[in-house]
């Protein structure tokens, strides 16, 4: 079983984002749970949301402690949130950044770190930052292999059509062969 925590703040997309990585587990037979925990936040406000998927039944239940990945829509958030807290010892960091991950991995004493400019992609096409979620799942599967892109399609042309389906495809490719890290 991988256990996912994702940061970011309301309006940034984290709760489509586990779903939409939830349900391409699904696809492909894997057992999981997606959750956010939030109280009345306003945009803007920091959350977080939370992933399961295993090969076999989730018995689990509540807020993931001791993720083995964590992925940050917001890297503001990095200074007002301990976003490394309770990370397992070879757990793995992908943070929404243009830094170099080594010198990420150095600031947040975490080995298996890696970034993704992922506003930069959403920018640029999608003239908004509204596909920084589609773009940090992207680079979190690759870095993880747990779902393939096959099954991020699928579910992504459930969810969307036409041109916001084009573009947020291109937007989950960019992200797939653009992310950086260091294996520590």
């Amino acid at each position: 079983m991988l256990e996912f925590r994702w940061h970011g703040r309301a309006g940034q997309g984290i709760i489509t984002a586990i779903r939409l990585l939830a349900s391409s587990a699904i696809l492909e037979g894997k057992y999981v749970q997606a959750f956010p925990q939030f109280g009345p936040e306003r945009i803007g406000a920091p959350i977080v949301g939370y992933c399961r998927i295993s090969g076999t039944p989730i018995t689990l239940h509540g807020p993931i402690e001791s993720p083995d990945v964590v992925a940050v829509l917001d890297p503001t958030i990095i200074g007002l949130v301990d976003v490394v807290e309770g990370l397992k010892h070879n757990g793995v960091i992908v943070v929404n950044s243009k830094d170099d991950p080594r010198r990420l991995a150095a600031k947040l004493g975490v080995a298996r770190t890696y970034t993704i400019d992922a506003t930069g992609i959403s920018l640029d096409i999608m003239g908004s930052g509204r596909a920084v979620n589609i773009a940090v799942m992207g680079a979190v599967t690759r870095v993880t292999g747990i779902v393939s892109r096959e099954s991020l399609v699928k579910v992504l042309s459930e969810r969307f059509t036409g041109r916001i389906l084009d573009m947020n495809l291109k937007v989950l490719d960019r992200s797939l062969k653009e992310v950086k890290g260091v294996e520590g």
